[in-house]
């Protein structure tokens, strides 16, 4: 029998999921809410392995910090999901695109169109190495529900040949990514079970993989000082709706009205966390820069300094 076939007939996201086994005679309303169900479970899936996501967020963090990209690389919907997570980081976070980059098997096309094949080869993904210029100052992070994909194990193996930090997500559980042997720095392995549609993990585990990429980007933004408390103040104001979002985040931590907010952000060439800067210390904007400057862009502790 094929190798191929049987490691993906014990996959846990290729068995019968029996809570939805009457899912084609069921009412609109039923079907919804078994699918709804099933995707309530996903968050305490991922929560178990909070362990491994902090891990990864040290490794992550540490090699941002000091210049390094972070890379995430899968196929279909894990390659779709590494590349929207990266590209929501520049106006989120106001990272420059180099960051945090996502790479999908078959290239950009493969976001609109599913490219039939892509995913299978393993000396692509090694090659990405190579074509990307990836050096142990970044980190590789490759995405893949089966945890089996030829192209992000290529890229995997490719990366730890050459020191380069990988991390790896896949919703298999632990146990059956132990059967697999793969080497990488970070495992986060969320355990989903059989998917309300057999096989199709766009479902539970394209949901679990969204959440481990928040939680991975948001936290490692976090701790570079992307955010004052909860508040995202490094923000692009690339757009109207970013650009108001920007005066409402300044008038909540200064606690001014909208005009001062306006006048304080043309007034720091509306970059918003030095009007934070230049509101509490009452400093003029080079002085205010500097300040983020010898705080590592933090604005409570430029702020206090």
């Amino acid at each position: 029998m094929n190798k191929l076939f049987n490691e993906i007939s014990k996959l846990n996201t290729e068995q019968v999921n029996p809570n939805s086994i009457n899912i084609d005679i069921s009412s609109t309303e039923d079907i919804l809410k078994i699918i709804n169900t099933a995707d309530s479970l996903v968050a305490q899936a991922v929560a178990e392995e909070i362990k491994s996501i902090t891990q990864a967020v040290d490794i992550i963090h540490s090699k941002l910090s000091t210049g390094g990209r972070l890379l995430y690389f899968g196929a279909g919907t894990s390659g779709r999901l590494g590349v929207l997570d990266a590209a929501e980081c520049p106006p989120t976070f106001g990272t420059k695109p180099e960051m945090i980059q996502g790479i999908i098997a078959g290239g950009k096309e493969a976001m609109f169109l599913a490219q039939e094949g892509a995913e299978d080869s393993f000396s692509d993904g090694e090659n990405q190495i190579n074509e990307l210029n990836i050096t142990d100052k970044d980190v590789v992070c490759g995405i893949a529900a089966s945890g089996r994909t030829p192209f992000v194990l290529g890229v995997l193996a490719k990366a730890k040949s050459q020191n380069i930090k990988t991390i790896f997500i896949n919703t298999i559980g632990h146990e059956q990514s132990k059967e697999l042997n793969i080497d990488v720095d970070c495992l986060i392995s969320v355990k989903v079970g059989p998917e309300v549609i057999m096989g199709s993990t766009r479902m539970k585990s394209g949901t679990a993989q969204k959440l481990v990429l928040n939680m991975l980007s948001t936290a490692v933004m976090v701790k570079m000082g992307k955010t004052y408390n909860n508040i995202m103040v490094d923000l692009q104001m690339t757009n109207a709706k970013l650009i108001e979002r920007a005066k409402r985040t300044v008038m909540m931590i200064c606690d001014i009205d909208y005009e001062q907010s306006t006048r304080l952000l043309e007034a720091s060439n509306y970059h918003v966390k030095s009007a934070i800067v230049m509101n509490f210390t009452e400093c003029d904007l080079q002085t205010a820069q500097t300040k983020l400057s010898d705080s590592n862009g933090f604005v409570k502790k430029a702020i206090q300094e």
